[in-house]
């Protein structure tokens, strides 16, 4: 595909229905932003799933189409609608497929209910798996043939 037949995109993400109402304003803001610049949008994209989950499947197949070299450019309007973390790995990605992740910057669209639920996602996530180590450390220790690790005390 020539650069100029590659898909313009604007992407909109939130973490939960609940936020339905910011989805839509962020596509607002977005499709202001490019008819004020006279960019032609060719598809709109909104996601609802965590920042932090690469499981999304709008973003994954967003991705495939960058890596298939469809994508000219994606209009975000702040860092975190793409990804919470990272960011700076897929605009490189992008940049290495020949698509550019255009940062809009509209701080409105970017919550701090979400990064305080992402946060909390993350220590959740860590204390269940240091809850679990502490239940096998308890198993090692009682049980007769993993004791001492396999040393002859």
């Amino acid at each position: 595909i020539s650069e100029k037949d590659r898909k313009n995109i604007a992407y909109a993400r939130v973490s939960s229905a609940g936020q339905k109402r910011d989805l839509e304003d962020q596509m607002d803001f977005l499709i202001q932003y490019c008819n004020a610049k006279g960019i032609i949008i060719d598809e709109h994209i909104t996601d609802i799933g965590s920042g932090l989950n690469y499981k999304r499947p709008k973003w994954n197949k967003l991705l495939q189409e960058v890596e298939d070299r469809k994508i000219g450019k994606i209009y975000v309007t702040y860092k975190d609608r793409f990804i919470r973390f990272g960011f700076d790995w897929f605009a490189d990605f992008c940049k290495r497929h020949g698509a550019e992740i255009i940062v809009v910057n509209n701080p409105k669209t970017s919550p701090d209910k979400e990064l305080v639920d992402d946060l909390t996602s993350i220590i959740h996530v860590f204390s269940s798996r240091l809850y679990g180590l502490r239940r096998y450390k308890k198993q090692i220790e009682t049980d007769p043939n993993l004791k001492g690790g396999g040393r002859n005390d």
